[in-house]
């Protein structure tokens, strides 16, 4: 069952993404005093008296302007309203009640859906008599609080949690079951065409413009009755480069993203082949250790099979380091090859996940022995014992020797490429260790 959604809309700079903080008790949603910091919705799962909702955090909404992101801003907030179970009207109770308060206030009323108009900003819990002119709106009774503070937020949420209730909407089952797969990438290279296309919604804002997503946004999808988290993050790009603070808060939400995901769709524009900046976000991702497939992205206008295989070649050369990840081209637009990337982060996840047989591993370790290959250091000669796994998501392989102080980087690289020709790897890095045993 999935958890009820409670959508957060409003004006810009009413202090959403603040009270979204609050309330989930993280600081996912980004927060900064420019207009408009938020543009896709995105979800953060919060709880209050043990009731798990999850709560949507949107773009403002300026009903009065002809702004091209505004247009797409004010789709993804309306998009987030048609889908939520309850809604918090937002409003800045200092600058009291706009024309837009006004607009948005009337859209509202007409979804049937429950809707607490909320006044922010209200930091003296003394000036709660403020709140008078916002009953002309119809909306009932308005609720003071102080995103920032605190102030009013326990009152606030035990009626959203009464909200809930009448609704029949508690969730018995957590979504912590869900795949979670972070769409990464350079700027502008078409992460949220992809997202899109595999979650068949449009509720990430695409647009050629790079630097479009700012917030690492979630969306749940089942595909073959697996239920997937897509997680579409903003464009990583050197950090030398990152001038705009609220673009380094994007950067900082990406790598979160990176941490919490299973699996790790590097998205690369064909048409620019393989940039330093691809380089240096696949080994973002293999760092962290999540599993990796590689996603070659506008395939459809890279012309020739010269021009396609020089990028192949460039992608061996470059991710050499990551060579275990799987490659796909699609076109994120039309959606061909999509289908094909299902198959291999189903493949990529459960080797992630997998457990290998001690009994196999031992098997291949004697082979291993049995070639002589092995390292010295003056007198001293490795000899291994034996070996096993001790974790898995990555899969992590502990070989218990004589002299772990004597194993080299290629004797590693040399143990992991064989462990890769014996056994099912694909797609997900590989841990090893080493340890002394007498």
């Amino acid at each position: 069952m999935a958890l009820p959604l409670v959508a957060v809309v409003g004006r810009p700079n009413v202090g959403k993404s603040t009270l979204v903080n609050k309330i989930a008790q993280t600081n996912d949603a980004i927060v900064h005093e420019m207009r408009g910091v938020t543009r896709d919705r995105s979800y953060h799962e919060a709880d209050w008296n043990g009731v798990s909702f999850m709560l949507v955090d949107t773009g403002g909404i300026e009903v009065s302007t002809d702004d091209d992101f505004q247009k797409s801003i004010r789709a993804q907030a309306y998009e987030a309203k048609d889908q939520a179970d309850v809604i918090l009207f937002l409003v800045d109770g200092r600058t009291g009640l706009q024309r837009d308060d006004e607009e948005v206030a009337r859209i509202l009323k007409r979804t049937g859906k429950p809707v607490l108009l909320v006044v922010n900003k209200l930091d003296d819990p003394d000036a709660e008599d403020v709140t008078w002119e916002y009953y002309q709106v119809g909306l009932g009774e308005p609720w003071p609080v102080s995103a920032v503070h605190g102030h009013g937020t326990g009152d606030l949420l035990d009626e959203v949690v009464s909200k809930i209730r009448e609704a029949g909407l508690d969730a018995e089952e957590q979504e912590d079951a869900a795949v979670s797969i972070a769409i990464i990438g350079r700027p502008n290279a078409g992460k949220s065409s992809l997202t899109n296309k595999m979650t068949k919604d449009d509720r990430s804002i695409v647009s050629p413009v790079a630097g479009t997503t700012r917030d690492a946004v979630d969306t749940l999808v089942e595909h073959d009755d697996v239920l997937y988290r897509i997680i579409d993050t903003a464009g990583l790009r050197q950090k030398s480069k990152i001038t705009e603070s609220v673009e380094y808060y994007g950067f900082v939400r990406a790598m979160r993203a990176i941490d919490r995901a299973d699996v790790a769709l590097l998205v690369i524009d064909g048409t620019l082949g393989v940039t330093n900046e691809d380089q240096r976000v696949a080994s973002y991702a293999a760092e962290r250790g999540c599993a990796l497939v590689v996603v070659l992205n506008k395939w459809d206008l890279v012309e020739g099979p010269e021009a396609k295989e020089k990028v192949r070649d460039e992608l061996k050369e470059k991710l050499i380091f990551a060579s275990y990840a799987p490659v796909v081209a699609i076109c994120a637009i039309s959606g061909k090859g999509v289908e094909r990337l299902w198959d291999l982060v189903e493949v990529a996840y459960d080797n992630f996940t997998g457990k290998l047989p001690t009994g196999a591993l031992n098997r291949w370790l004697a082979e291993i022995q049995e070639t002589g290959h092995t390292v010295t250091k003056g007198k001293t000669v490795l000899r291994m014992k034996y070996v096993t796994q001790t974790g898995t998501c990555p899969p992590q392989l502990t070989f218990f020797c004589n002299r772990p102080d004597v194993v080299t980087d290629n004797y590693e690289r040399f143990l992991e490429n064989r462990l890769r020709q014996s056994f099912k790897l694909e797609g997900t890095p590989v841990r090893l260790r080493f340890k002394k045993k007498d």
